[in-house]
Order: C-alpha cells, then sequence, then structure tokens
C-alpha cells in the first residue's frame, strides 16, 4: 500500500498548478488560495502520508498541547527574554523575539518573514526593517509594524 503512497507522490511532482489544485481539493475538501507550488505539493503529499499512516496519535497530540502550554516563548512572557540592545529588537517591544515566523497574506499571496537576532529575512534575503520588506511587498512605502498587525 506505501508503493501506491509513494507512487502517487512522484507522479504528483511533475503535475502542473492546476493538477495540484485539484488534488487539494479532493484531499482536504477545499480550494487552496496559495499561489506556490512547492507548497500545494509539500501539503498533498504530507496528507497522503498521513493518510497512509494514521497521523499523529491522540497521545502526542495531548503530550504536544502540554508543552506548548508549558514552554511555549511566544505566548509565556516568563519565557520571553528580556529585550538586548540591538536594531532589530530595540527599536520597538512589538516585534516578537528572534526565530519567530510573521506571515501575512497580502493581495491573496502569503508572504513569510523570519525574525533574526538583528534583522529580518524574507525571501532568502536579509533586510534591516519590516518596512523595507512591506515596500519590497507592496512597491510602496508603509509602516512595517502596521503592514505586519504587529
Amino acid at each position: 500500500m506505501k508503493e501506491v503512497v509513494s507512487a502517487k507522490i512522484i507522479k504528483l511532482q511533475n503535475a502542473s498548478f492546476k493538477e495540484l489544485n485539484r488534488a487539494y481539493k479532493e484531499l482536504f475538501g477545499k480550494a487552496e488560495t496559495a499561489s506556490h507550488k512547492m507548497y500545494l505539493f509539500r501539503r498533498i503529499a504530507y496528507r497522503l502520508q498521513e493518510l497512509e499512516s494514521g497521523g499523529i496519535s491522540n497521545e502526542a497530540k495531548k503530550r504536544l498541547k502540554e508543552l506548548i502550554e508549558k514552554y511555549d516563548p511566544i505566548n509565556n512572557k516568563e519565557f520571553r527574554p528580556e529585550p538586548t540592545i540591538t536594531r532589530a529588537s530595540s527599536c520597538d517591544r512589538r516585534l516578537p523575539i528572534p526565530g519567530t515566523v510573521i506571515t501575512k497574506k497580502y493581495k491573496g499571496t502569503n508572504y513569510i518573514v523570519k525574525v533574526l537576532e538583528n534583522n529580518f529575512e524574507y525571501d532568502g534575503k536579509i533586510y534591516n526593517s519590516l518596512s523595507a520588506i512591506a515596500k519590497e511587498i507592496t512597491g510602496s512605502h508603509w509602516n512595517g509594524y502596521f503592514f505586519f498587525n504587529l
């Protein structure tokens, strides 16, 4: 049975964007608005494997929930480090801790920005401010905190 799933995944590697959208809708019951082919492929491949193997156990889900509630540095203020004097973190306390991924949906496309220690990473490039990334995405000047809803 696993060979069938592997064959489906291999076949999807060469599928067109429309075929991936169709396969996504069949598996998830809804259309995906993503515009990136690799994203769709990965989601579909993961779901096929999940259906084959049964997914994550209820015990593992329960344990993950416990760990998140206890150790989540984003939502648990006890674990948030005090700001250090660096360009990115000293400007505004609205910035999440380094390592956090900020997502923004703009005009139907999802944009992903990673917060680094002193700057930000977007699309494989390093930027000194969120405003610079917002300008790259929109083509016009935006307040970075406002654009990313921080």
